[in-house]
């Protein structure tokens, strides 16, 4: 079995932000890439918002940076996911805290874990979201809003976050969409009456997506309006973005048997701190958790590096305290 001293699970900004810092302190940490080696941010095309690119970069680009940088300082990056995960109990028989198996077999016993598995946005399903992602396709407003100033966008959802994004989008769109299923909003009042305060929200009660067109992007949307199944109506908009807002689901089902969540499945960790809880509330020594996996709430790229950060710095700590 093999035995190492801080194994990190995912690859976006938390992922190999923990690496750089977990490497730079002696640590030798093995870094697992996962499905989406990168990240979401290999989804979208150009990142502004991030410190160190005054003139922007590619989504993909920035990730092979912070990958470059991780295996500067002597990172063992890994293709593959971890495919079990547990806890060791206290085997006197074992110096690591957690064993944990690759999807090839390997089998690992690590001091500390580093959870940074992210989180996936939430899709319609529709063939057309695939077809156009990254071509007008979103799903993060304040990442990609910027790129849509003055012109006409959709958002998809009736909750606060979906509301919050057809806000900021109309401080810069031209004009904003919200679709919503459903025959009234599911946000907090405050949150509506923002919304119906917005000269230029339009919102369309009652309406489902059931595709997008367009030749070199997305041009418009496909609506049905529907109160029930007599009474259908199809509806073509012109829009230049379509946003998603409709929820992100954190990629924590592998460690769901250990760790406490909320109830969308975000891992719970202590309020000032990355250290991670079990079910019944209490620390788990040498587990930490960092990035979208943990945060439901600002869900941005330098949130979850900066998580990262304190991850590795409280896996060195636990380290030099057990050594």
């Amino acid at each position: 079995m093999e035995q190492v001293k801080c194994l990190i699970i995912g690859s976006g900004p938390a992922g190999y932000t923990a690496a750089i810092y977990a490497s730079r302190a002696g640590l030798k940490p093995v870094l697992y890439s996962g499905l989406q080696p990168g990240g979401q941010l290999t989804t979208t095309t150009e990142v502004e918002n991030f410190p160190g690119y005054p003139q922007g970069v590619d989504g993909n680009q920035m990730m092979m940076d912070l990958r470059e940088q991780a295996l500067r300082f002597g990172s063992d990056i890994r293709d593959g996911s971890i495919s079990r995960f547990s806890l060791t109990q206290n085997n006197p028989e074992l110096s690591g805290n957690f064993i944990l198996t690759a999807e090839n077999g390997t089998e690992i016993e690590a001091q500390t874990v580093i959870i940074a598995t992210g989180a996936s946005a939430k899709y319609l399903g529709l063939a057309d979201e695939e077809k156009y992602r990254g071509m007008g396709v979103c799903a993060c407003a304040t990442c990609d809003g910027f790129f849509y100033r003055k012109r006409t966008v959709a958002v998809v959802g009736g909750g606060d976050t979906a509301c919050e994004d057809a806000l900021y989008l109309s401080h810069l769109a031209k004009k904003v969409y919200l679709i919503v299923r459903k025959p009234y909003l599911r946000a907090s009042k405050v949150m509506q009456q923002r919304v119906f305060e917005a000269e230029n929200i339009e919102i369309l009660f009652e309406h489902n997506t059931i595709g997008l067109f367009g030749e070199d992007g997305v041009e418009g949307a496909h609506l049905v309006k529907r109160k029930d199944e007599a009474d259908e109506q199809m509806v073509d908009i012109a829009i230049d973005g379509f946003f998603l807002a409709i929820g992100h689901h954190p990629n924590s089902e592998l460690f769901k048997d250990v760790v406490a969540t909320d109830d969308n499945g975000f891992i719970k960790t202590l309020a000032d701190r990355p250290c991670v809880l079990d079910k019944e509330g209490n620390v788990i020594p040498g587990l930490y958790a960092a990035g979208d996996v943990t945060d439901p709430v600002y869900r941005q790229a330098i949130v979850a590096a900066a998580s990262g950060c304190k991850a590795a710095i409280e896996a060195e700590r636990h380290l030099a305290g057990t050594m």
